[in-house]
C-alpha cells in the first residue's frame, strides 16, 4: 500500500486525510477505513468508496455544519482529489482509465474516470428525493466537482435510473471506487501518445 497523507484548513473548514493505494491490486485484509467528517450520510458514502475500491483510509473533517453541509463535502473532495494528483505524481504510468457500473436495489450507476490530467466532471442524476435524512442530495455533485478539478481528472457520473435517492447515490459512490481503483492501478508505461500525461 501507498500512503499519501494532506490537509487543508481554511475558515470554514479544518481536514485531513490519509489514504492509502493498493499497488499490485490486491486488497489488504487487515487495512483500516476511520471517517468522521460530522456529516453522517456522507461518513456512510465514503466509506462505501474505500471499501469498494480496495482503498484504505483515515478522514478527518470539522466544518461549519451548522451553516450547511456544503464546505464540508466540497473540500473533503478538494482534499481527496490533491491526495490522487500526489499519487500519480509519485507512481508516474499509471492505467489512467477506469470504469465501473454498480447497481443497488432499484438504482444503477456508472462511472468512468481519466487520470490524464484535464480535469472536467460530467454529473447526471435525476434524484426522486432531494434529501437523504439531513443531506442535500446536489451536494453529492459538489463532492466529485472538487474532486476533478483539484485531482485534474476527468469524471463521468451517470445514475441512470433509481427510485430511492439513498440508492442512487450509494451505487454511484460504490462505482467511483471501483472506477478509481483500475485507474489509479501501476501501469508499465505512460499511456498517453504524447508520452506525457
Amino acid at each position: 500500500m501507498r500512503r499519501i497523507e494532506q490537509a487543508r484548513k481554511t475558515k470554514e473548514t479544518d481536514i485531513s486525510i490519509a489514504f492509502e493505494f493498493p499497488e499490485d491490486g490486491s486488497v489488504a485484509p487487515d487495512r483500516v477505513i476511520e471517517i468522521q467528517t460530522g456529516v453522517p450520510f456522507f461518513d456512510h458514502m465514503l466509506h462505501a468508496m474505500v471499501f469498494h475500491g480496495g482503498f484504505a483510509a483515515s478522514i478527518r473533517a470539522r466544518g461549519d455544519v451548522a451553516v450547511d453541509d456544503h464546505h464540508t463535502v466540497e473540500d473533503v473532495g478538494i482534499v481527496l482529489g490533491r491526495i490522487l494528483g500526489e499519487y500519480t505524481g509519485q507512481v508516474g504510468a499509471v492505467r489512467r482509465f477506469g470504469h465501473a457500473v454498480v447497481p443497488m436495489d432499484d438504482a444503477l450507476a456508472e462511472v468512468t474516470i481519466d487520470l490524464g490530467g484535464r480535469p472536467f466532471l460530467v454529473y447526471l442524476a435525476d434524484y426522486p428525493q432531494d434529501r437523504v435524512g439531513s443531506f442535500d442530495a446536489s451536494l453529492a455533485r459538489e463532492f466529485f466537482q472538487g474532486l476533478a478539478n483539484a485531482g485534474l481528472a476527468n469524471v463521468h457520473c451517470r445514475v441512470h435510473y433509481g427510485l430511492n435517492t439513498h440508492h442512487m447515490i450509494e451505487a454511484l459512490f460504490k462505482a467511483f471506487g471501483r472506477a478509481l481503483a483500475e485507474a489509479t492501478r501501476p501501469a508499465a508505461s505512460t499511456l498517453s501518445t504524447k508520452g506525457l500525461l
